[in-house]
């Protein structure tokens, strides 16, 4: 629930949306089984992404996704400052002063037969660069703050000043301070309504929906997820505004849910199904992420969490199916 796309931030709004396309549990007949009879090494998809909420939190770079989990490694800052690209000068007529090249059609102008300039072909790229390199930096100096004296006592000032940036930059990147910590549309919700879309014939949605928190929420025990988890649950529990934002951000995901079963199941407006299966789900997935993060910050890590975080949801799920099982199911 991932500042907004920081690599360190590892929460429960910002789970990978890879999650979604295999979850490993089989809510219509493997969850009302015996939770201890997945086998331990089974293959999980990736792990929730970190940016704080419950999540995560990566930011992306300018060639390859984020980091998953680090919230208490902080990099260096790397806003480097790029070259300015020099300004050619266009000779103007014979005895007067050279124009800037923006007074005259430079002579590699993009046109019919010609090349677009140098500049355009490439300026958008190091501009591009130029601006993540300043986002991460901007995170990593909130994240390494959030981590020295909590968030509710950091101001945006210091975190410019901790990241060589003007206090408006910051601003720029995050209009609030929140978002430095929680994505403002969390991947996990695009993540969550494609596996609800991809059901396979004859499972419900809250099957689905439920299926892909656990394998999810699962794989914050991980040793990859599991440093970044803890770092944001103690940011997050330490911070009022925080703990309200995120439920805040899981309230939204539980309305875009029933919005979803709505409109598969073409119910009437104010009828309580929808609803109810949506909250289900998600109260799951809150309680799988608190006891995920009193876990890791108990100590906990490694396969057997991820094995002992997997069981309990799939407890969870099977008590869901009793009444959710034939409730919106694909035909």
């Amino acid at each position: 629930m991932t500042a907004g796309a920081s690599a360190r931030r590892s929460t429960a709004t910002d789970l990978l949306a890879d999650d979604a396309a295999a979850p490993d549990v089989e809510p219509t007949s493997t969850v009302a089984g015996d939770p201890a009879s997945a086998p331990p090494g089974a293959a999980e998809p990736p792990s929730a992404r970190v940016v704080p909420l419950p999540s995560r939190p990566p930011v992306p770079a300018a060639t390859a996704p984020p980091a998953k989990v680090t919230p208490t490694a902080v990099a260096p800052n790397t806003t480097a400052r790029l070259p300015a690209e020099p300004v050619a000068d266009v000779a103007g007529p014979a005895g007067s002063d050279p124009q800037p090249a923006s007074a005259a059609e430079p002579a590699d102008a993009a046109g019919p037969g010609r090349r677009a300039r140098r500049r355009d072909r490439r300026g958008p790229n190091l501009r591009e660069q130029r601006r993540l390199r300043t986002r991460e930096a901007i995170v990593d100096a909130a994240a390494e703050l959030f981590a020295e004296r909590g968030f509710d006592h950091v101001s945006v000032i210091e975190i410019a000043q901790r990241a060589g940036v003007v206090e408006k930059t910051v601003f720029n990147h995050f209009p609030v301070k929140e978002g430095l910590v929680f994505e403002t549309d969390p991947p996990m919700r695009a993540a969550l309504l494609d596996a609800v879309r991809r059901r396979p014939a004859g499972e419900s949605a809250a099957a689905a929906a439920g299926g892909f928190v656990v394998a999810a929420v699962s794989q914050l025990g991980s040793p990859e997820a599991a440093e970044g988890v803890a770092e944001m649950a103690r940011i997050i529990r330490g911070s009022r505004t925080l703990q309200a934002r995120e439920r805040e951000i899981l309230g939204t995901l539980t309305d875009t849910l029933a919005e979803q079963i709505t409109l598969e199941t073409r119910a009437a407006a104010g009828d309580l199904e929808p609803w109810l299966a949506a909250n289900a789900v998600l109260g799951l997935y809150s309680a799988l992420l608190e006891a995920a993060r009193d876990r890791v910050l108990a100590g906990a890590s490694g396969p057997e969490l991820v094995t002992e975080l997997r069981a309990r949801g799939r407890r969870g799920l099977a008590l869901l199916q009793f009444g959710l099982a034939g409730y919106a199911k694909r035909p």
